[in-house]
């Protein structure tokens, strides 16, 4: 059987995404990219926001509509909060809500009646990646969350906090690296929660994934501020961990983190950014933001625009508050309206645009690895432009033969100049 997988969402549907293609592959299915092809097509997906909610229902009917014959199985946060509307959508054969995520497959095979002999050999060093062609793999560690955010659907969703042990890690990482998969990133619902189940914590899995793997790049997933425990920016002294951190900041105002039921304060969040700036050269801290949070006064809006500058990002995801219900939130008197959260995001995405600017701008000059990905544009006179990122995760491009391949290397380049959305670069030590 031919599976087609697709997500919406987060870095952790991705993983559990690579998950799933594996043990398809294990069962003797194959992955397809082509729609068209597939048997089966498996949709992961989301309900951060009201707006993924509606583009969750608009890509199962999508998927429905441009392949009628596949047999569809809708899972994830969006299926999970909303199973009986998910269920009655045209196409959907199967329902398998986040509490049962581990066994997608399984029982997709039994409910579907497609279980089989393998079909083709299933040894490690013959499977296909669904992540390949991206040279990085999202690897998941955990999920659920015990926190409360009041504007959170997601915790919800997903559950309690459950962890995988470290040897299993391990093994996924090596398995993945030997495929040729440089660099992994550890995700979780509430990653900074590793090992709170299993008696572990997240600074024991990245040393043990540091000393029993041969990775070259590690990287993190989003990790909340409150969540970093002392001495944790030493682990950076090891290259291979890569110097960028996503912390979610959400506001900038302590009295509208409070109504979020956020736990850390600026003041605390300012000393993390300190401590990672003065331990680590050219450290990349990036930031989730909420605008128009219930009740921000336009004094909390420019006590939160204003620490947001005072402390620069070198990218922040920007979030126009939409109500969920089910959330603390929602229920939250002084709802404000579309045209002043729209105000107020276009100003902060102007301002994140020039945060952005100056900190590419600060990198110039620099010499750094780069892990070349398989994106190419077409130049004049044989040339073409391919595209990576920096161990600090700033996106880069340059300019080689058309005759030349650099995909999946690490290699060293010079970053010359600021181009819109990444930097331009030339080679070191390699003949283009």
């Amino acid at each position: 059987m031919l599976v087609y997988l697709k997500t919406l969402g987060c870095r952790l549907n991705e993983a559990e995404l690579e998950t799933w293609a594996q043990a398809f592959q294990k069962a003797g299915h194959a992955i397809t990219r082509d729609l068209q092809q597939a048997h089966i097509v498996i949709i992961n997906s989301c309900a951060v926001t009201q707006d993924a909610v509606r583009k969750s229902r608009q890509l199962i009917r999508k998927l429905h509509r441009e392949n009628p014959t596949a047999k569809l199985v809708a899972s994830g946060c969006y299926v999970t909060l909303n199973e009986e509307e998910a269920a009655n959508l045209l196409g959907v054969d199967l329902v398998i809500g986040n509490q049962d995520k581990n066994r997608l497959v399984e029982i997709t095979l039994e409910a579907l009646n497609m279980d089989s002999m393998p079909s083709f050999s299933t040894n490690a060093g013959e499977q296909s990646l669904f992540s390949r062609g991206r040279q990085r793999a999202f690897i998941k560690v955990q999920d659920g969350c015990r926190y409360r955010c009041t504007f959170c659907i997601v915790t919800v969703a997903r559950g309690e906090e459950a962890s995988r042990p470290i040897p299993a890690v391990i093994d996924e990482i090596n398995a993945l690296a030997a495929q040729g998969i440089q660099e992994v990133v550890l995700t979780g619902v509430h990653l900074g929660g590793y090992g709170s189940d299993i008696n572990s914590h997240l600074t024991e899995l990245i040393n043990a994934i540091l000393q029993n793997t041969d990775i070259p790049r590690l990287r993190l997933g989003s990790l909340e501020p409150w969540e970093l425990p002392n001495h944790f920016f030493q682990l950076f002294e090891n290259p291979r961990l890569m110097p960028h951190l996503h912390l979610p900041l959400q506001s900038g105002a302590d009295s509208v983190l409070r109504r979020m039921a956020r736990r850390c304060k600026t003041s605390e969040f300012s000393q993390l950014v300190d401590q990672a700036r003065n331990n680590i050269p050219n450290f990349n801290i990036t930031t989730d933001i909420i605008v128009g949070f219930p009740g921000e006064s336009e004094q909390e809006w420019q006590e939160s625009f204003d620490y947001i500058r005072q402390t620069g990002f070198g990218h922040i995801h920007i979030f126009t508050y939409s109500k969920r219900e089910g959330t603390k939130a929602a229920t939250l008197t002084g709802q404000l309206t579309n045209d002043i959260k729209k105000q107020r995001s276009r100003l902060l995405h102007l301002s994140a645009g020039q945060m952005k600017q100056t900190f590419m701008e600060s990198q110039l000059g620099q010499e750094y690895p780069i892990l070349w990905e398989g994106q190419t544009e077409e130049l004049d006179h044989g040339r073409k432009r391919v595209f990576g990122y920096t161990p600090n995760y700033l996106r880069v491009a340059c300019e080689i033969n058309q005759d030349d391949s650099i995909e999946n290397k690490i290699i060293q380049a010079k970053l010359l100049a600021v181009n819109d959305n990444h930097i331009d670069a030339e080679l070191i030590n390699f003949d283009c």
